[in-house]
């Protein structure tokens, strides 16, 4: 079996399980973040009346955080006095940031575990060695109820990233690489596995990009096997006992597959659509109004840190606005400690409240009919910062920032 099989056979209570089987399986975490209150109102429906479990529960507010609309705020009391009718004690509220990286940050992201949010890009789970999935309201309500849910097992693609990254190149320029060749639909409820040398040149936060990307392929879950990277990062922020699981030798994997990264150069998903990918440099010189440094795909530490490189003792370009959205008030609190804020604020840029802000079109750095953003976030679809004749390209934080210096596309191995 596949550790991923060996995972969900665990849960599901049984020796073994294949790709395609139907399993019901024991949830570990089960996430909700404020855009869904319909799974409260679902789980009163189903004759909810006490959750299964409080302790494994936990309710983020990153969408709306801080709130915008009186209807979000609505939401947000109504989900407060629902956690605490329930004694839910996880309990996100708008100081704390994104989902994804508040479950490392808090260490409840760990090998082994099942791990089901009301989010797409739960994916991201699959950089600690678990099973995570995003799931929709109905399907977090029946796991409110009964602690369970049903998947398919999944068949495994292997992604093996081989060669030395060029000057200039992160994972997301990989991750965007391997979707514009691969395409968006290729692994649809299929899991991928990264696996290869250069995982040991990519600490957790690169590889929370790789997984946290394969939702752009289509796919149901991730995995990274845990390595000596992993664990020094558990033993850093969990204090839970876990299993790591190991794929069997005899394993037939659905596709191999073997990137060489030195061929690599920085990558751009041009608008519409993430696999609409190229070379940076084909975009060079397009102007770019905003440039957007943020979301769970990268607003960590490890992006401040490179943008401020870029940017430290330079102004961002006349006519760009940069925004900065730390992913977590970790992150927030972490940045400020090592300067990488006061850098990149010196030199123009505008800091919001740590969360998703403008990353799905609600608020905090919208963009204008026809103007157009470089961002770190994970989608370019029409509409996705608020307007449907913005156009977003998608790039590695170090893209972000040079195209902030610049005030249009530029590679940024000029930068290093």
């Amino acid at each position: 079996m596949h550790a991923i099989e060996k995972i969900l056979a665990v849960n599901a209570g049984k020796t073994s399980v294949h790709a395609g089987e139907i399993v019901n399986c024991n949830i570990d975490i089960a996430g909700i973040n404020d855009l869904y209150y319909q799974t409260v109102k679902s789980f009163w429906e189903m004759g909810g009346k006490k959750v299964f479990s409080p302790e494994k529960i936990v309710i983020f507010f990153d969408h709306y955080a801080p709130c915008a609309t009186e209807k979000q705020a609505d939401n947000h009391k109504k989900f407060r006095e629902f956690a605490k009718s329930q004694g839910i004690k996880k309990l996100m509220d708008i100081n704390q940031g994104v989902c994804h990286q508040l479950m490392a940050d808090y260490g409840l992201s760990y090998p082994g575990e099942v791990i089901t949010i009301t989010d797409s890009h739960t994916n991201t789970h699959g950089a600690f060695g678990a099973f995570g999935t995003g799931v929709g309201a109905t399907d977090l309500a029946v796991v409110l109820v009964t602690g369970r849910l049903w998947f398919k097992v999944p068949e495994v693609i292997r992604i093996n990233l081989a060669g030395k990254l060029a000057k200039g190149v992160y994972a997301k320029d990989v991750i965007l690489h391997i979707i514009g060749n691969l395409k968006a639909d290729y692994a649809v409820y299929k899991a991928v596995e990264f696996a290869g040398p250069v995982l040991k040149e990519f600490n957790i936060s690169e590889r929370m990009v790789l997984c946290n990307m394969t939702t752009e392929m289509g796919a149901k879950t991730s995995y990274i096997q845990p390595d000596e990277i992993t664990m020094k990062y558990l033993a850093a922020h969990v204090n839970h006992n876990y299993k790591i699981y190991n794929t069997d030798r005899d394993y037939k994997y659905a596709a191999d597959i073997t990137y060489d990264v030195s061929e690599i150069r920085p990558q751009l998903a041009a608008p519409f659509n993430v696999d609409n990918v190229a070379n940076l440099n084909e975009f060079a010189g397009i102007h770019i109004d905003q440039a957007y440094l943020g979301s769970c795909t990268g607003g960590r530490t490890e992006d401040f840190a490179i943008a401020a490189k870029i940017l430290s003792g330079k102004k961002i370009h006349t006519g760009t606005r940069m925004i900065l959205v730390p992913a977590t008030r970790f992150v927030l609190q972490e940045c400020l400690k090592n300067g990488y804020i006061q850098e990149l604020v010196a030199a123009g840029a505008t800091l919001t409240a740590p969360g998703c802000a403008a990353c799905l079109g609600i608020h905090q750095g919208l963009i204008a009919d026809g103007e157009t953003c470089i961002s770190s976030t994970n989608r370019n679809f029409p509409g996705r910062m608020g307007n449907v004749n913005g156009r977003i390209y998608l790039g590695s934080p170090a893209s972000v920032a040079t195209a902030a210096l610049y005030g249009k596309i530029t590679d940024p191995a000029e930068c290093f």
